[in-house]
């Protein structure tokens, strides 16, 4: 099979994410998603014919017997406690530095 994803296309899509990728990670990260795309390959070829089609992992449990854990109300954390560990805050939220600069 040949690549599917380009050094090219890497260096596109870190640009686009504004990622600072050196030369050899670029090259590492479209070794690494073509081995990726390889293996959903070789998952596109097993045979499910007979495996049910299923919306939710959740219809698994149900007919396996399992539960799921119950919905509780729990307190939150306390936001001045929180908050006093923050390296940035106004009070009430966190600062953070911008990161889209275009």
């Amino acid at each position: 099979m040949a690549d599917q994803v380009t050094v090219e296309v890497v260096a596109r899509v870190a640009e686009l994410a504004n990622l600072e990728l050196t030369q050899e990670e670029t090259v590492a990260m479209a070794r690494d998603l073509n081995s990726i795309l390889g293996y959903v390959a070789q998952l596109s070829e097993l045979d499910t014919s007979d495996v049910e089609p299923l919306a939710q992992v959740t219809e698994l449990m149900q007919a396996g017997g399992g539960r799921l854990r119950e919905d509780a109300v729990t307190p939150s954390l306390d936001r001045a406690a929180v908050m006093s560990q923050a390296p940035e805050t106004d009070g009430t939220f966190f600062k953070v530095p911008k990161v889209i600069e275009r």
